[in-house]
């Protein structure tokens, strides 16, 4: 194995969600999704970076018309631990009161970031507003928040993959990993 590769693999510890099992839960979130609407369109808003890969996979598991969007927010910083800071760095280009707004997340920490972007689209009058997660760390909560949806609930691990990074590593990863940072503690 080339150098490269077995350092990229050892911040691997193990891996929580296999492809299959998320490919599973999208599948049953698009069918929730088509009832709850019934052919009314929808407008998927991606929160960046992290929940690029879970949208792009919902948006094909959904048979009602949608549309896309895309903010970004940050609250990680550096490292494997929520700044408490939420930052709307990009914002939605569309005027969402005339959609059926979902927001697509990749992973419900302290819920900061969640409960700010959901309070800021509330006042846009969407028609409605619904949050869709791939994963929930509800041990984690510092703010009174639940998705409507959550594929996987996980326990308080740093995660990695499937759109989840760390250091802008490993977000190609096709399953949710543990990430190991046993060899170097200052990094994520």
């Amino acid at each position: 194995m080339n150098t490269k590769l077995e350092n990229y693999t050892a911040g691997i510890k193990r891996i929580l969600i296999t492809k299959e099992e998320i490919d599973i839960a999208i599948q049953n979130a698009g069918k929730e999704i088509d009832a709850i609407y019934d052919g009314r369109p929808i407008l998927l808003v991606s929160i960046l970076k992290g929940a690029f890969v879970f949208m792009a996979d919902l948006c094909r598991a959904v048979t009602v018309p949608c549309e896309i969007g895309f903010m970004c927010a940050k609250s990680y910083y550096s490292g494997t631990s929520s700044s408490g800071i939420v930052k709307i760095t990009m914002d939605l280009d569309q005027d969402i009161s005339q959609y059926h707004v979902i927001i697509v997340e990749d992973i419900i920490d302290t819920g900061r970031t969640l409960n700010d972007i959901v309070k800021m689209l509330k006042t846009r009058n969407p028609l409605s507003l619904r949050v869709i997660t791939l994963l929930d760390k509800p041990s984690r909560r510092v703010v009174n928040f639940t998705a409507d949806i959550s594929l996987f609930t996980i326990p308080d691990h740093f995660v990695i993959g499937y759109g989840l990074d760390c250091g802008e590593q490993y977000r190609n990863l096709p399953y949710i990993a543990e990430y190991d940072n046993g060899k170097d503690k200052t990094s994520c």
